[in-house]
């Protein structure tokens, strides 16, 4: 194993610092690593995914997984057995033509299956089928001193229950993910059917979307953050039937094959977004939404996992890179949508990717991101004057509404802001020293809010 002093930063591109690398192969070397480790001195990293600074830490060591790839399909139970370093793109391409999907997938396929449970990714269909943990069955964790633990969810010992459900939202500070299992959807068809409305302001968006959540598995929709009155398009729909496929694809109801269509150009000085830009691409995709559209058949990528269309789209924010903002508040604070997309205007942050979720019911997991209500994500780029000073005073009308940021997402929030919106933090750091007695496990994240 040959470790690399390496610049590492999150998909924003922001706040980057140095660690050795350790490329592993096998459980014993990852052993042999955490029983050797310090304090705070080592943090798991999949394909570097997350937006922040959650799978760095600055002077120590980083555990690259992806050699932990396989993958096990068994299409009796509909389960899948997967190593850690297991991307849900190469996860796809074995389970779509076996008649199977993922549980829950986050707007990218280029995340891994350790990822996915430390961060407790969620997606279209949180409303319905809540996040990814809810539907892990089994995992395996290399804890704080070096041993292999198989937890469940429904383990007999309630130690185990409780040390699953701290490693479910923990960010790979309870140990190192090395394998899980976790239940599939099955389906018949590769194809989405897909409804598309359009609406002209943000409160009857907002309303169509509640409706949607008894209607659809999966909703999404996208608002125009430069247009004052939120105008916004609604996507909404769930796996197409067979009988519903055209002639030519019923042939090969299955078929799956996405790729990147197209590359995003270098960095400019100041990047490619600003405000001229993106209203230009915002009025470009409002406009080539119908007005209102049923039953439309999409493929799995463009409808999932649009953006990985362009591979390393995050360098059209420039060198600097760029924050995503992203909250959940209960419907009693539905306000602060419109709220944080005034003020991003305010300071002249374009948002070209502003996305609107709803969330259904919490999981046990004490630091997992998703409350009852609304999550809105926004990614700016970060050099713009004044956004962190909005972020902050954002953060406040968040809090006080009862919400919380995503620390999958999240770059710049407060210690304070942290604590004060995980109220069950102090249980998950109880949880986190049984786990991790040595204090092994920190990140560049860890330590910025002092968890």
């Amino acid at each position: 194993m040959s470790t690399t002093l390496t610049t590492l930063t999150g998909w924003g591109r922001y706040q980057a610092s140095e660690a050795l690398v350790h490329p592993v192969t096998t459980l014993e070397q990852i052993q042999e690593l955490v029983r050797a480790a310090g304090p705070g001195s080592l943090i798991a990293r999949g394909l570097g995914r997350a937006y922040g600074d959650a799978a760095q830490c600055a002077g120590a060591g980083v555990v690259d997984l992806a050699a932990l790839d396989h993958i096990h399909l068994d299409p009796q139970s509909g389960t899948l057995t997967a190593g850690a370093g297991a991307s849900f793109a190469a996860i796809l391409r074995e389970i779509v033509p076996a008649g199977f999907f993922l549980p829950v997938t986050p707007g990218t396929r280029n995340v891994t299956v350790g990822g996915a449970i430390a961060a407790d990714v969620h997606g279209k269909n949180h409303h319905v089928e809540g996040s990814f943990g809810c539907h892990v069955r089994q995992l395996r964790l290399i804890d704080g001193s070096g041993e292999i633990l198989t937890l469940r969810p429904d383990a007999a010992d309630p130690q185990l229950q409780q040390d699953f459900w701290a490693t479910v939202g923990g960010m790979g500070l309870t140990g190192v993910i090395v394998e899980a299992s976790f239940g599939l959807i099955p389906i018949r068809s590769s194809l989405i059917s897909v409804d598309t409305h359009r609406f002209r302001d943000l409160d009857g968006l907002m309303a169509a979307m509640v409706e949607a959540d008894h209607r659809y598995r999966y909703s999404v929709a996208w608002v125009d953050s430069l247009d004052p009155r939120g105008r916004g398009v609604l996507t909404c729909g769930d796996h197409a039937p067979a009988e519903q496929l055209p002639a030519d694809t019923a042939r090969n109801p299955l078929a799956y094959d996405p790729r990147a269509l197209a590359a995003a150009p270098g960095f400019l000085p100041g990047g490619l977004l600003n405000s001229w830009t993106v209203r230009a691409f915002n009025e470009a995709w409002y406009r080539k939404a119908p007005q209102h559209r049923e039953e439309e058949l999409q493929a799995i990528a463009p409808f999932f996992h649009p953006l990985d269309g362009v591979s390393d789209w995050n360098r059209i924010y420039g060198p600097a890179g760029f924050l995503q903002y992203q909250f959940a508040v209960p419907d009693t604070a539905s306000h602060l949508v419109a709220r944080t997309l005034e003020r991003l205007r305010a300071v002249g942050a374009p948002s070209f990717l502003t996305v609107l979720k709803r969330f259904g019911p919490a999981n046990p997991a004490p630091l997992s991101f998703p409350i009852p209500g609304w999550t809105l994500a926004a990614d700016v780029p970060a050099a713009i004057p004044g956004l962190l000073e909005a972020l902050q005073s954002l953060d406040e009308e968040v809090a006080a509404a009862g919400g919380r940021l995503y620390l999958a997402k999240d770059a710049r929030q407060s210690v304070g802001m942290f604590a004060r919106t995980y109220p069950r933090l102090a249980e998950w750091q109880a949880q986190r020293r049984h786990l991790d007695p040595r204090g092994v496990f920190g990140s560049d994240l860890s330590r910025r809010l002092a968890i």
